[in-house]
């Protein structure tokens, strides 16, 4: 089984794997920025949720990296062209909503349902390429045919990461919402900051 899998995994290997995750999770990123912004724009506890939908979304490509279906996408250019666009689609749409958005007061933040919330993190990862092609260049290098069947120590060192990283990942919304919350009093601008980062993310991820 997979935990056997695992434990063949020499540990000085799964303590590199895991190093180097945390470098990277923690190394600012679309997924970081856009749970920040949903912080500053809905507190600590959007933020959180944010981070929990983006877990969810690595989740998904660490699915699809382990049944194969990862490479399949990653062969077809024209298809990664497609979900980069969708993605930054998504995040230009979130932009506007947030700049049309008037004034929020404190009791009003972080009051959007938290199924929206969670789903909206969600499609933010899904619908962006790179986490695709990074789990097919990533994780390979941390495995050996001779520990157990490599697809089995895919999917538990994406487990391992996409945990990790999902932890990190909601840290950073919660202390964006802390400060959006200092924010919002002093200057009121927590939704054009939102819109901001929204459009930034959306640009970003199309230049590259």
């Amino acid at each position: 089984m997979i935990w056997d899998t695992m434990t063949a995994i020499p540990p000085a290997q799964l303590a590199a794997f895991v190093a180097g995750g945390l470098m990277l999770n923690v190394a600012p990123g679309q997924d970081v920025f856009f749970a920040s912004a949903c912080g500053i724009q809905g507190g600590p506890r959007a933020g959180a949720l944010a981070g929990l939908g983006v877990g969810l979304g690595v989740l998904l490509h660490v699915t699809m990296a382990t049944l194969g279906l990862g490479a399949i996408v990653a062969s077809h250019p024209g298809t990664l062209l497609a979900i980069k666009y969708a993605g930054a689609g998504y995040l230009l749409w979130l932009a506007w909503k947030s700049w049309r958005a008037g004034p929020e007061g404190p009791a009003a933040r972080g009051s959007s349902g938290r199924w929206n919330i969670i789903w909206r993190g969600f499609l933010s990862n899904a619908l962006n390429p790179k986490p695709v092609l990074f789990l097919l260049a990533f994780l390979p290098q941390f495995t050996n045919p001779a520990w157990g069947p490599v697809w089995q120590q895919i999917l538990g060192l994406g487990l391992i990461f996409a945990f990790t990283g999902t932890l990190v990942t909601m840290a950073y919304g919660v202390v964006a919402g802390h400060a959006g919350h200092v924010i919002g009093q002093r200057l009121g601008l927590v939704n054009k900051v939102a819109a901001v980062m929204f459009a930034g993310l959306a640009i970003r991820l199309v230049a590259k």
